[in-house]
């Protein structure tokens, strides 16, 4: 077992989350203007996107399930970096760090094009690019601006944007099923793909909707009582997204025409608008999804920040990512950072490509799902070599079925993604490679002086340890600690 990271020992600085808002940024994350944009990107496929929702709904529950499980044992910032580490050594919490952040501020670019087709329905509706590049900027550097000013002003502003965009999500996944009319839904299988493959494609998709669902993990340093909020936070909130989303989606997919979905830049607005028959109802949607794109984009700006602060404090990031500012206490230098590089591929995307939310949704899901597949193969490997000691025999088979179930969709979730997703992603990740060669050689540890392998002396027989070796380590020495299974052993 590797030693511990300095950040499961100490906890961050600054104000603290309580459950509401842990819950909130959880269910803010998740839900953010990806829900609104999902059923125009999952038209292609027809109604048997429906089912790849149902199938990822019940990924993302093993997953919460397993984060929660995870986060009881390390209750520190970090998350899934900080389960890699402690479970299979700091190279592989490097990479899972790395991957993460990548998915972090490439997500927020994917948020924030999907929120401007929501603004569009009040300014340039003639989509004009020079004016939703504008758009999308300001829609990213607000939220930088409110996580700068302090993890309190951050969490406050999540709660309210979370409660703001249930209203209209509610009554589409409750009223609108009253309206739903079966001719809209067109071919059961519109992308004539073998059902699997359609099923897995559209998964691919699907899962976006539910990154973040790890988000109280990532800021658990900075959550009040987290060995017990954490998990709640996680399960309670991914549980309540999962009702919305397959209702929601549902509704859209039974009132707005297949040929017509395809085409929408706001779904919800389209389907809010024929159940009414006028246009105040989709005004009202609109208004409700730039909201919530706000709040998701408030909650994932945070998650920039302190998925490299945590690696940072252990010397495996920059060490900028590591200063806090002043008596706010939050790391600067990450949120900024990261929304410039998600203002970068914003530009670049809506300059470049074509299909610019699903292209980026694939990258943001691909590179999330490896943290997640670590932090999965982290949970077997504590169950299987120490879980024995203080679980049931039942309640060991429980929680190893879960784990599996989450590794299990995780390896289907990079299936999904195809090829081209699968190439750039691993080239954006092993881009990580030259800056951990660079961080290593910065600490020195792999300097002229560490001695060759001719110059070690050959093993002796075992000595009885001195005295002075069984004194145990002192609080602010240099030494391995293994915290990881300590809180249960």
């Amino acid at each position: 077992m590797p030693s511990s990271t300095r950040s499961a020992a100490k906890p961050a600085p600054g104000a603290r989350l309580g459950l509401p808002a842990a819950s909130a940024l959880v269910i803010g994350s998740i839900i953010g203007t990806g829900v609104f944009a999902l059923p125009s990107a999952l038209a292609p496929y027809g109604p048997i996107a429906l089912v790849a929702f149902g199938a990822v709904t019940l990924g993302a529950l093993a997953l919460a399930l397993t984060f929660g499980a995870l986060s009881g044992r390390v209750p520190a910032s970090g998350g899934p970096y900080v389960y890699a580490r402690e479970a299979f050594g700091e190279f592989t919490g490097f990479l899972n760090a790395w991957s993460y952040w990548i998915t972090a501020w490439a997500g927020n670019a994917a948020i924030v094009v999907a929120w401007v087709g929501y603004v569009e329905v009040f300014v340039n509706t003639g989509h004009r690019t020079g004016i939703s590049v504008a758009i999308a900027l300001v829609g990213l550097w607000i939220p930088a601006a409110i996580n700068l000013s302090g993890v309190r002003n951050t969490g406050a502003f999540q709660v309210v944007t979370t409660v703001l965009k249930f209203v209209p999500l509610i009554l589409m996944a409750t009223v609108g099923l009253l309206f739903v009319d079966p001719r809209n839904f067109g071919a059961f299988n519109a992308s004539h793909q073998p059902a699997l493959g359609a099923i897995s494609a559209a998964g691919a998709i699907a899962l976006f909707s539910y990154l973040g669902l790890e988000a109280a993990s990532v800021v658990a340093g900075r959550v009040r009582d987290p060995e017990r909020n954490v998990p709640r936070a996680t399960v309670y909130g991914t549980l309540v997204c999962a009702v919305i989303y397959i209702l929601g989606t549902l509704a859209v997919f039974g009132t707005v025409s297949h040929g017509e979905l395809g085409a929408s830049t706001a779904p919800f607005t389209d389907a809010a608008n024929n159940i009414v028959g006028g246009g105040w109802a989709g005004d009202a949607v609109a208004v409700a999804a730039i909201v919530s794109g706000i709040g998701a984009l408030n909650g994932w700006t945070m998650l920039c920040a302190e998925m490299p602060y945590a690696a940072a404090r252990d010397g495996l990031f920059p060490r900028s990512f590591a200063r806090l500012r002043g008596t706010s206490g939050v790391p600067a230098f990450g949120i900024v950072a990261s929304t410039v590089l998600a203002s970068l591929i914003t530009v670049f995307s809506y300059t470049r490509f074509e299909d610019v939310f699903t292209r980026i949704v694939l990258l943001s899901v691909l590179t999330a799902v490896i943290p997640y597949l670590f932090s999965a193969a982290a949970q077997l490997y504590w169950l299987l070599t120490r879980g024995r000691r203080g679980l049931s025999p039942r309640r060991l088979a429980r929680d190893v079925t879960v784990a599996a179930l989450a590794m299990a969709f995780s390896y289907w979730s990079i299936q999904g993604s195809g090829y081209q997703t699968v190439y750039y992603g691993l080239f954006v990740l092993l881009l990580g490679l030259p800056v951990y060669v660079w961080l290593k050689r910065d600490h020195g540890e792999y300097s002229d002086e560490t001695p060759a392998p001719s110059d070690i002396p050959r093993a002796r027989a075992p000595e009885t340890p001195s005295p002075v070796s069984r004194i145990p380590r002192q609080p602010g020495r240099r030494g391995p600690r293994r915290t990881f299974l300590r809180h249960h052993d």
